[in-house]
């Protein structure tokens, strides 16, 4: 019988735990979470409270540009959760531009503020935070072809107003 030197031992062990890096956790079993817990789900801790609902209050009128050249503008002020004022316009580099300015009609006030075009792009603006996220959905029509897919979600610090 050969006996085997410490070093490969070691490789061995090695290869062992490499390979078990690699493994993907399980996912639980779908039962793991109670229907009633999923009904209520602030029975599931004391801790766990529903978010209340505010009207969102937000104004600004900023721009940015960051170091890869992805610059935005954008003008929004909302009162009360009504929308008074809303456009803007992304440049992404070697991609093109995303242009918001209307005609959006404004479909919901909570849990967010919703504006919709006729051509079913929609606008979401939320409060998370300190921070207000002015997001997009389906709204390629309103980018130059393929820029769409390279748009981000525009965040307005409401402190000072400052977009990033």
């Amino acid at each position: 019988m050969q006996r085997r030197q410490p070093a490969s031992r070691i490789a061995a062990l090695a290869a062992a735990m490499l390979l078990g890096a690699c493994a993907q956790p399980g996912t639980p079993p779908a039962d793991a979470v109670s229907d009633e817990v999923l009904a209520s789900p602030s029975s599931a801790g004391a801790r766990l409270r529903p978010m209340p609902w505010r009207p969102l209050e937000v104004r600004t009128d900023c721009s940015f540009r960051d170091e890869a050249g992805y610059a935005t503008r954008i003008t929004l002020a909302v009162a009360q959760s009504r929308v008074e004022t809303f456009s803007a316009v992304v440049d992404i580099p070697q991609r093109g531009r995303c242009s918001f300015h209307g005609p959006f009609v404004q479909t919901r006030e909570k849990p967010s503020v919703r504006l919709q075009a006729d051509d079913g792009c929609t606008v979401d603006i939320f409060e998370q935070g300190n921070a207000v996220t002015v997001g997009f959905a389906n709204c390629a029509a309103h980018c130059t072809r393929g820029a769409f897919d390279y748009l981000w979600p525009i965040i307005v610090d409401r402190s000072n107003g400052q977009c990033h």
